[in-house]
């Protein structure tokens, strides 16, 4: 479910996504994925509204033709942009879940360069209502409800799961929505490499593991007791 993607980033974070600032994983995308990680920040940060095709060709260092060859239009860019965002929660969800890999190393580093710059695009399309937000927001809670269905032993009463699962979506948004507020809160950036584990934790203790499912439950925490021991490690030294 949708919970997973932020709570398979208690692992930590300890490389961003690639984004152009020096960073050499940046020259290996496709201009294609290049354009559309950049419009996805842009997005992000400065809303719909302000942001343009000539902006996104800059800063992806590629010419505004390129974009316009690519996705034609603006709306046409944002909406590759949700596929994006779609794509990487189903991907993520059905490994971390099925396989097991919220407990893996190698699947929540691979989780972690890319879920900070995508949640933050989803949490800013649908708190400022981009064109086709509604969408975006059914599809993503449809996604939570299905996952939710498959972790009950018995099922409950009609219209719970959708209900859960609504709210269970629009509370982890929230988390990102307002990692500003939550940060000053808690005195440490959400999205970093100590807070993760933190809003982590607080997420594991309020979710009930009889609704995600107490398989899960046991192996997020394994993930975020994996991560406090390498942190303390790491603190340590030699």
């Amino acid at each position: 479910m949708y919970s997973i993607v932020f709570i398979g980033m208690v692992r930590g974070m300890g490389a961003p996504a690639p984004n152009g600032d020096g960073d050499p994983r940046w020259s290996d995308l496709s201009a294609r994925a290049r354009i559309r990680d950049t419009a996805l920040r842009h997005y992000a940060e400065r809303g719909y509204a302000a942001t343009t095709i000539r902006g996104i060709a800059a800063a992806a260092e590629v010419s505004p033709a390129l974009v316009q060859h690519h996705f034609r239009t603006k709306d046409a860019l944002r909406r590759a942009c949700d596929a994006h965002v779609l794509e990487f929660i189903r991907r993520s969800t059905a490994q971390g879940v099925a396989g097991g890999g919220i407990a893996d190393p190698g699947f929540v580093d691979a989780v972690h360069r890319q879920a900070p710059s995508l949640l933050k695009y989803l949490a800013r399309a649908v708190g400022d209502g981009f064109p086709g937000a509604d969408a975006l927001f059914d599809e993503v809670a449809a996604h939570t409800e299905r996952h939710l269905a498959a972790a009950v032993t018995e099922p409950p009463a009609p219209g719970v799961l959708r209900a859960r699962a609504a709210v269970l979506t629009a509370m982890h948004l929230g988390v990102v929505a307002f990692g500003g507020h939550l940060s000053r809160a808690l005195d440490v950036d959400t999205l970093s490499a100590e807070g993760l584990p933190v809003v982590g934790a607080a997420l594991l203790d309020l979710l009930d593991p009889a609704v995600t499912g107490p398989g899960l439950d046991d192996l997020a925490r394994q993930g975020l007791t994996t991560h406090r021991a390498a942190g303390d490690g790491a603190a340590s030294g030699p």
